[in-house]
């Protein structure tokens, strides 16, 4: 795959986030390269001015970590959330390690930090995450079937790679979760996820597959060539009066309370 790559100066570094559960947002690369059939972050191409489809570029902001202050109580107590429209562990971050430099650079800040991934190369920087006294990092785990993994989430850690990963969180004492989406209706099987990370895991969040916008045209073109049999009870689901989404949910929070695991829910109901 052809990807676009380019070294940018960033004006600033640590915003204002407008997700549930988070202060402040930092995004220490713009795009990604992950190619995820259902990523809602490519609304963010109306912004950066790019020509090429989203999931074929990536700026790095070379100087990000030079823009998180030295002194401030500013963040103290506050959350910081990496990454809401990338990953903060891109395969790139091999190379520039970014994300590394900005969390040396958040220690003495000692903000609430959280961390979401796909990519278990975020296990290189437990020895940093340590040093945060609230500190939780979490893997999204859309399936457990890796061919589908890779039909959906192409240029991903493997699954079990990311399970692994877990566990040795787990082991070093950092807080972790599993990010359950999102569900894809008769594909992704979230009980076995559960109940295969139940040991390594310290939270569960669900959500379901949005097509808003055009990532119906994406999810359609891939039923079409891989899963045509679903075609039809996908658009029964999201195009016409369906109580699908609600039963789920109903069966999430029975099964939790069965399997005696905290969760949350985040199903979006309104269709489309």
């Amino acid at each position: 795959m052809m990807m676009k790559i380019k070294e940018i100066q960033a004006s600033s570094i640590i915003t204002k986030s407008n997700l549930p559960d988070a202060d402040y947002v930092i995004n220490p690369y713009i795009g990604c390269m992950h190619s995820c059939l259902y990523c809602y972050a490519r609304f963010m191409k109306r912004f950066t001015g790019h020509t090429e489809e989203w999931g074929k570029f990536v700026d790095i902001k070379v100087n990000a970590p030079d823009l998180i202050p030295t002194k401030t109580n500013k963040y103290k107590g506050k959350s910081i959330f990496l990454a809401s429209v990338t990953d903060a562990y891109l395969p790139l971050e091999r190379k520039y390690q970014l994300t590394r430099k900005i969390l040396e650079k958040l220690i003495p800040l000692q903000p609430n930090l959280g961390v979401q991934t796909k990519s278990d190369l975020v296990v290189r920087d437990i020895d940093l995450l340590k040093q945060f006294k609230s500190c939780e990092v979490g893997f999204t785990i859309t399936t457990l079937d890796d061919n589908l993994r890779k039909e959906i989430e192409p240029f991903t850690s493997p699954v079990q790679n990311r399970i692994k990963a877990l566990e040795k969180l787990k082991e070093s004492g950092i807080k972790s979760y599993v990010f359950i989406g999102p569900i894809f209706p008769f594909l992704t099987d979230w009980k076995q996820i559960i109940l295969k990370t139940k040991h390594c895991s310290d939270l569960y969040m669900f959500e379901n597959l949005n097509v808003r916008g055009n990532i119906w045209d994406s999810v359609r073109k891939w039923l079409k060539e891989k899963h045509p049999e679903l075609i039809e009870k996908y658009e029964r689901i999201y195009f016409s009066k369906s109580d699908y989404w609600d039963k789920i949910e109903e069966e999430i929070k029975q099964f939790c309370k069965e399997q005696k695991v905290d969760y949350r829910v985040y199903f979006h109901h309104g269709k489309k």
